[in-house]
């Protein structure tokens, strides 16, 4: 007899699972019925293996990771058919049938059953924490109590839009230093691997002695012949080891996140970017109506530094303790003079929700100048430092062959 897994709600909203065995999938339901029990989801258990399960037992198929621009989608198509007049429900299964990522078509059609079943729309998405983040969670939230659900739809998709385009921004100008160091390497290895020990074989016929840049090219060519096998385990080990440490190490990661605040040019574009961000959250998050503690602790999780977290979790105890936000920024020592002062023009002009947005598009463009001015000057860097190893390789290989009657013997 088939076995199959079932979830079902049953009469106190609790979800039930099992996995059991029945003829077939209408036997199960019926039965399930009988028992006072809703289906929210029946599968073989054949069926299971390849899946990868969601939180409170719901499955969602693996469809890649969930990114900015596709909650930046998902919220701004969602926010418009239901200001068009749509029904949460409906809304969600059309999307769940449009959307090209698979796991938050499956998250919408599981979110629009539970909806169905009598569930609040925050308390559905909150079940998809890989799926829809705290940030969404919160605005529909708050837009349920105000009954402006598409207009906090809306605010979410103009802030992953902007999220999107700090990071892609970020990637660009990580991906071509990353990319010629890469094909240097590869280019300097290549050279030591398989060229200088020709060179090697021949000037040991010679019989004399090599200038000392040539002995220590020769050296370096045998001592990665010898240890390639180590230096490849010491790279890949070393990386999976920094990974690992950066996701369990609390202490560790801090360290890290420190250096990158305190390194010359990069603190400076990792500090742009962080308070782009935290302005942003706390904007769109202070605008839609999410009580100001709360706003700290998400835009203290989207800053993306351990360092400014821990600021902002100061702070936000500063003003629960009836400390003005600003006074609470200043106090913590982390943040610019520039949004302390914008923030305390908001608070005293009671426009604290525009000035957030201002800095954050001040920010923004501070950002993106920055990631273009470090572009500009690592090029030339990279170009001039990538030629002088090349050259002094090439310099160390012909030396010999400039000195060819005193190496003769």
């Amino acid at each position: 007899m088939p076995k199959y897994r079932y979830k079902a709600f049953n009469e106190a909203g609790s979800i039930v699972e099992a996995e059991v065995e029945y003829p077939d999938q209408e036997a199960l339901a019926i039965d399930l019925q009988s028992k006072g029990l809703t289906l929210i989801n029946v599968s073989p258990l054949a069926e299971e293996k390849g899946k990868d399960k969601g939180i409170s037992g719901f499955s969602i198929s693996i469809g890649g990771k969930v990114k900015d621009r596709d909650l930046s989608l998902f919220c701004r198509q969602l926010g418009t058919m239901i200001g068009a007049g749509l029904s949460v429900v409906d809304a969600l299964n059309i999307l769940a049938e449009q959307l090209p990522n698979k796991k938050l078509a499956d998250a919408s059609k599981e979110v629009a059953r539970m909806i169905s079943e009598g569930m609040p729309i925050s308390a559905s998405m909150a079940k998809f924490p890989s799926v829809f983040p705290e940030f969404i969670v919160n605005l529909v939230s708050v837009g349920e109590e105000t009954g402006n659900l598409d207009l906090a739809l809306i605010r979410a998709a103009e802030y992953y839009e902007k999220m999107a385009f700090i990071k892609s921004k970020i990637k660009s100008a990580s991906f071509y230093p990353t990319f010629v160091v890469i094909i240097a390497t590869a280019i300097v290895s290549g050279i030591l691997y398989f060229l200088v020990p020709t060179f090697a074989s021949l000037y040991k016929g010679l019989g004399g002695e090599l200038p000392l840049p040539t002995q220590m090219l020769m050296a370096a060519s045998d001592a990665l012949r010898s240890k390639i096998i180590h230096l490849i385990a010491f790279i890949v080990g070393f990386s999976f080891l920094f990974r690992f440490l950066m996701k369990n190490s609390y202490q560790f990661r801090k360290a890290v996140h420190a250096f990158m605040l305190r390194a010359p040019k990069m603190g400076e574009l990792v500090m742009k970017s962080t308070i782009a961000k935290f302005s942003r959250s706390m904007a769109t998050l202070f605008t839609s109506g999410v009580a100001l503690e709360r706003a700290f602790d998400i835009a203290g999780k989207v800053a993306g530094n351990v360092i400014i977290k821990e600021a902002l979790e100061k702070a936000k105890k500063n003003v629960i303790e009836g400390s003005p936000m600003y006074k609470a920024l200043e106090n913590t020592g982390m943040f610019p003079r520039l949004i302390i002062a914008m923030v305390r023009v908001g608070e005293d002009t009671g426009k604290l929700d525009e000035m957030l947005d201002a800095v954050a598009k001040f920010y923004e463009d501070e950002f993106d100048k920055a990631v273009e001015g470090m572009i500009k000057l690592i090029e030339p860097m990279l170009m001039v430092f990538i030629g002088g190893v090349v050259g002094a390789i090439l310099i160390a290989l012909y030396m010999p062959i400039f000195k060819l009657g005193e190496l003769i013997k």
